[in-house]
């Protein structure tokens, strides 16, 4: 038996998940709780393209779109669009064909059309493997799976002069992806979980059957994320943010527009309310959840981001 670096065991662990489960029995996503997330989204890309100059053409895009649930949403207020999935998954590719039958999907960021291009992606960055260190006597240790244990091996990666035992994390896809981005001159929009500032700790988690599992159980078995690092993006990338999810939803008019809907459908607006307070409660996923946006140098204060 040969071990694996955690993060190449967490890619592997996870192309297996979606290639073989519905993560929704899992789980559930902002887009999946209220029409109204895809739409706030929708109409903040629109004004960023505006921004921009309100190029033709130009790419709309989403990276990991769940069941298309999102951009189904965001296409009711910009139709006619033809947007581009960044996703593996043969199964889940099966579903956003139903709700966005005219979208162009990719394996990865590399292949999208050139061209001015806004990315949207909603519990993507969580989901990236991550390398993961530990801090012992003689230095650094980096993790490594062998079986159903963990193996560690020293290791001469730059990190902070923590207490013994302390554990790093550190997400190199998540940064290259934005750092592609940058490169792009694009804008991406980020909303996912974790601090606003880089913390010490390990947050690689499992989810199976809708419990947290063990990490090292059978790999596909669950879905596995960890923390994003934001504060470690802002430090390589030309961004703004982060702020919390319920500050960007409040400051774009969630409320608003969910009030407009329950006076409009009164059948349901008690799930609409309940909805809204699930995604912008601040012990909840208004406060854990947050929204990051790369973007090209200089460019002026996004929406949601002005002070």
């Amino acid at each position: 038996m040969v071990s694996e670096r955690f993060d190449h065991f967490m890619a592997r662990a996870n192309q297996l998940y979606y290639a073989s489960h519905n993560p929704f029995e899992d789980f559930v996503t902002s887009p999946e709780i209220s029409q109204v997330f895809g739409e706030i989204l929708g109409a903040w890309a629109k004004t960023v393209w505006q921004m921009m100059g309100a190029p033709v053409p130009f790419i709309l895009a989403e990276a990991g779109p769940g069941r298309g649930t999102m951009m189904a949403d965001i296409l009711r207020g910009w139709p006619g669009l033809c947007p581009h999935f960044i996703e593996t998954s043969p199964r889940l590719r099966a579903q956003q064909a139903e709700l966005v039958p005219h979208a162009v999907w990719h394996d990865d960021l590399s292949t999208l059309p050139a061209g001015p291009l806004i990315l949207l992606a909603n519990e993507f960055l969580d989901a990236l493997p991550v390398r993961q260190f530990i801090r012992r006597e003689n230095g650094w240790m980096e993790r490594y799976v062998l079986g159903h244990a963990y193996e560690e091996r020293q290791t001469d990666y730059r990190l902070p002069d923590d207490d013994v035992g302390t554990v790093r994390e550190v997400n190199e896809a998540a940064i290259d992806f934005c750092k592609a981005l940058e490169r792009r001159n694009a804008v991406g929009l980020f909303v996912d979980y974790g601090p606003s500032k880089s913390a010490e700790g390990a947050s690689v988690q499992a989810i199976s059957d809708g419990r947290y599992g063990d990490v090292l159980a059978v790999p596909g078995s669950a879905d596995i994320t960890a923390h994003v690092d934001f504060a470690a993006i802002a430090d390589v990338v030309h961004s703004q943010g982060p702020v919390k999810q319920n500050e960007f939803l409040t400051a774009l008019g969630f409320f608003q527009r969910t009030d407009y809907l329950a006076r409009k459908y009164p059948n349901a607006a008690a799930t609409l309310q309940m909805a809204a307070q699930r995604l912008t409660a601040p012990e909840a996923m208004g406060g854990l959840f947050k929204v990051f946006a790369v973007c090209p140098q200089n460019f002026p204060p996004l929406p949601g981001f002005v002070p």
